[in-house]
């Protein structure tokens, strides 16, 4: 029998059926890294099953220890307020559960080298690099700590993957937009200008940082992170981190 805690993960959920298309796969690339690992997902809105109801299931059936990582890049509202509260009011009603919350995803160099990945596939070549600036658009959060932690990604990734340029862009609650990051790199002269979306999933804010990037005749637009085999590796190396020592079991698989 596996003893090591079940996997929760947190997602926020989405009306747009492409986001719980996109989290199933990321969750079965997990799965074939930890074969025998138990990962189950529970959703805070629009889909199902919701977080509490997953927690209650998994009581039932006789589990004890579940680890919950939130499917978030930055600490914002939800991976601070949000997700705490929902886990507290379920081991409030579930005591014999013990329930650990792992870290958020980000910042991570997994996460950059998924980016590139993405911007590979989207045409991007090894010899456009010095000539390309990036405008990395995530989905935006009132949170400071967010937008200061976007910041401070795009500033490393610029001074370490020989970007021309790289800036931080937002879909919503921070400026600037997609499009305006992207024209104030044309208008610095950057010759191309690539926009690299800093979200897991599509949907409504996504497809926006989409519009932006044509609305600004971006010349390359990366597909969202999606399932990227470094995101899955990442999702391994936070429950890796949540899990005590003693109850890690046979953690076989990647936690670079």
């Amino acid at each position: 029998m596996d003893t090591r805690p079940t996997l929760l993960v947190i997602a926020h959920g989405s009306r747009d059926p492409r986001h719980a298309a996109t989290v199933s796969a990321l969750c079965a690339r997990v799965r074939a890294l930890r074969p025998g690992l138990r990962v189950e997902v529970g959703y805070l809105d629009f889909n199902a099953p919701r977080v509490p109801r997953v927690l209650e299931r998994l009581s039932a059936e006789g589990i004890r220890d579940v680890v919950a990582l939130p499917l978030l890049l930055t600490r914002a509202f939800h991976a601070k307020s949000d997700i705490p509260a929902v886990l507290r009011e379920a081991a409030a009603r579930l005591p014999l559960l013990t329930i650990r919350q792992a870290e958020v995803l980000g910042p991570s160099s997994l996460l950059t080298a998924a980016l590139e990945r993405r911007l590979a596939e989207a045409g991007l070549r090894p010899g456009d690099r010095r000539s390309t600036g990036v405008v990395l658009a995530s989905a935006g959060s009132s949170d400071p700590e967010a937008g200061a932690v976007l910041a401070e990604i795009a500033r490393e990734w610029w001074h370490t993957a020989g970007w021309c340029a790289v800036r931080p862009a937002f879909a919503s609650a921070s400026l600037p937009r997609t499009a305006d990051a992207v024209r104030a790199l044309r208008a610095e002269g950057v010759r191309r200008v690539a926009v690299a979306p800093y979200v897991i999933a599509p949907g409504f804010l996504p497809d926006r940082i989409a519009a932006g990037a044509r609305e600004a005749r971006a010349d390359l637009l990366a597909p969202v992170l999606g399932p990227a085999p470094e995101l899955a590796r990442l999702l391994v190396r936070r429950y890796d981190g949540a899990v005590p020592t003693h109850a890690r079991g046979d953690l076989t698989a990647l936690s670079a």
